[in-house]
């Protein structure tokens, strides 16, 4: 049973010798270093939210709203910290959420390729995005052994959408993520006073590009023409998902299909009734839309509606302690993102695992110093208000 705590052993051990940490093991001083190394027009991409960002600082600052109460004299000398996942036990309940730039994040333009051999390397699935620097086949060719999910921003043509599972289920996801916040691109200052919007130079349209039934519709293919090509993307991208279009998107495969950005209780009802394995409760990190509660605060609602369904959940995760919070909530699975974008553009591969084990450490100690040998205590205790 792996014991996420050890790393800090590993990095106290390596002090002796005069070795310290080549990245930092917290959220802001992560942040600091990587907004020192990217590129402006991907920082402003990365960290930007929508309107005045006051919904993705809410996002974070909730957390802060919340408490574990601990409990004493309970042996939590060993943790389990696994979980189970449509049939597979994973030995932590964490995932890397979808990033759509994640690719240009790398210094070499291959981003989701060093995501994707991170996830085998730490044991940590991804949930690739529709938006990637390198064809779905061969992101998951990278996985070495690891897993990962397949998110969908569904288009406005059928046959596009069609392609993209069946190419999705041949390469060997585990699932269908469908985006349902993102047919329309919010309102988003910071990329609006730099006029900076990737796709539209061409970013994170690989799978677009090598996909068949988009070459097919086009004259000359993307290598000879991309402006075409990124104009074609341009007037397809986005379908407004309604629940006439979740039916046929769930008979579209036998993989299990989760949806993502899920706030409502009668939302996530409805889901579950339409036949989605899974209901990921996420707000896109405030990058859509402003004006909304946090998406922890919503958790515990569309945790109690969902029953026996799992409730995935993201928005917001920058530690392990908020990990450790949404799954006393409820959550089956946790999300993060910008944390591991930092850590890819700082180190690559090596980064994004330093990030996921630096995350996967705090929560492992939190639940060994509160008394919680494994999520099932920590799910049975549930959070308090930490202010009435």
């Amino acid at each position: 049973m792996p014991q996420f705590g050890d790393y800090q052993n590993e990095i106290y051990l390596k002090g002796l010798q005069g070795i310290r940490p080549t990245l930092p093991v917290d959220f802001r001083t992560l942040e600091a270093r990587a907004a020192a190394a990217l590129p402006a027009s991907v920082l402003t991409y990365v960290q930007g939210g929508c309107g005045d960002e006051g919904t993705q600082r809410r996002n974070a600052a909730a957390f802060a709203e919340w408490g574990i109460v601990p409990r004493m004299l309970v042996d939590t000398r060993v943790r389990d910290l696994s979980a189970l996942v449509f049939g597979k036990r994973y030995a932590s309940p964490l995932m890397m959420s979808p990033i759509g730039v994640i690719g240009i994040c790398a210094q070499d333009g291959h981003g989701d390729l060093a995501t994707a051999k991170a996830a085998g390397i730490a044991g940590v699935p991804m949930i690739a995005s529709t938006l990637m620097n390198d064809p779905l086949e061969a992101v998951a060719q990278a996985l070495g052994g690891g897993d990962a999910f397949f998110q969908l921003y569904t288009p406005r043509d059928r046959d596009l959408a069609t392609s993209f599972v069946r190419r999705a289920e041949a390469a060997g996801y585990r699932g269908i993520v469908v985006t349902l916040d993102t047919w329309i691109t919010g309102w988003r200052p910071r990329d609006l006073n730099d006029s900076n919007f990737p796709q539209l130079r061409g970013a994170a349209l690989a799978n677009y590009f090598s996909d068949p039934h988009f070459r097919s519709l086009l004259k000359a293919p993307p290598e000879q023409d991309p402006a075409t090509a990124i104009q074609l993307w341009a007037s397809i991208f986005g379908q407004t998902v309604t629940w006439d279009d979740l039916a046929w998107l769930r008979s579209l495969t036998k993989l299990p299909l989760i949806v993502k950005g899920i706030q409502h209780p009668d939302d996530a009802r409805r889901a579950i009734d339409t036949g989605v394995d899974a209901i990921l409760c996420s707000n896109h990190g405030g990058r859509q839309a402003n004006g909304g509660i946090a998406a922890i605060d919503l958790l515990p609602d569309v945790v109690a509606a969902c029953g026996s369904t799992p409730v995935w959940f993201d928005s917001g995760v920058r530690s392990g302690s908020d990990v450790v919070k949404a799954l006393a909530m409820g959550a089956s699975v946790v999300g993060v993102g910008r944390p591991y974008a930092y850590g890819l553009a700082l180190g690559g591969t090596d980064g994004v695992v330093h990030v996921l084990r630096s995350i996967l450490a705090e929560a492992d100690l939190l639940m060994a110093v509160d008394g919680y040998p494994d999520l099932a205590a920590l799910r049975a205790a549930g959070v308090r208000r930490a202010r009435p």
